[in-house]
């Protein structure tokens, strides 16, 4: 799957977005090693801070299908490019610290790409709780 058929995935993902407080729709399709694709779009609650973030329900839903490698996600969302939150990029990175984060548009017709790792450099992962 090339970047533009990921973007479009998120776009259409941000359009069932759950956001009636923030107003801020997100979308985002996550490509796993084995070429499926899982879309999530945020969830926003009364209560704050349990709104979940398009990327992390992506990201469950693939863990919740037995996904557990990932080689790029597309997150569609604003006027501009814009990326994952911190908590997303930690979540994201405990299964895929070299992930091509793709970050559209709203409407996916102008986006930049970036490695996870890039984005969150000296990252917290699995391998540092045996050090």
């Amino acid at each position: 799957m090339n970047e533009a058929e990921l973007v479009r995935k998120a776009v259409e993902a941000r359009a069932r977005a759950y956001a009636p407080y923030s107003g801020f729709s997100v979308g985002a399709a996550l490509l796993s090693k084995d070429g499926r694709v899982f879309t999530g779009c945020n969830v926003e609650n009364a209560s704050y801070g349990l709104t979940v973030c398009a990327e992390r329900v992506a990201l469950f839903k693939a863990l919740s299908e037995g996904a557990r490698e990932f080689v790029a996600l597309a997150v569609a969302c604003g006027e501009g490019p814009c990326s994952p939150c911190g908590a997303c990029r930690q979540v994201l990175y405990e299964f895929a610290p070299d992930l091509l984060l793709i970050m559209a548009d709203k409407d996916g017709k102008t986006w930049r790409t970036a490695r996870l790792f890039e984005l969150l450099p000296h990252g917290f992962g699995p391998g540092d709780l045996r050090k």
